[in-house]
């Protein structure tokens, strides 16, 4: 496959620790709002109708699911999973230097 003029852009990007770090963080946050929509989705459920089994307003799940929003606390995935029949897991893992 041919690189695009963004493929090397972000390459070129990356070669900064600071915008690494900053890069993986966002497709954390992003792996992680995409995982809760996925299941409400999987749930038939709206945002509106998850904030109401949380008792939380559906602005808030709608942050949860917003790809730049950073700040998941444990226990509101723990409901969250709850709700939607899932369970949170969390994994920490050694950097691997290059």
């Amino acid at each position: 496959m041919r690189k695009t003029n963004f493929d090397r852009y972000l390459a070129q990007q990356l070669r900064d620790p600071a915008f690494a770090e900053r890069f993986q963080q966002a497709g954390e946050a992003w792996d992680v709002a995409l995982q809760i929509a996925a299941l409400r989705t999987r749930a038939g459920l709206t945002q509106k109708e998850l904030a109401h089994r949380l008792k939380t307003s559906q602005r808030r799940i709608g942050r949860l699911e917003s790809p730049g929003y950073e700040g998941h606390s444990l226990g509101m995935l723990r409901r969250v999973a709850k709700a939607l029949s899932a369970k949170v897991r969390v994994v920490l893992e050694l950097e691997h230097k290059a």
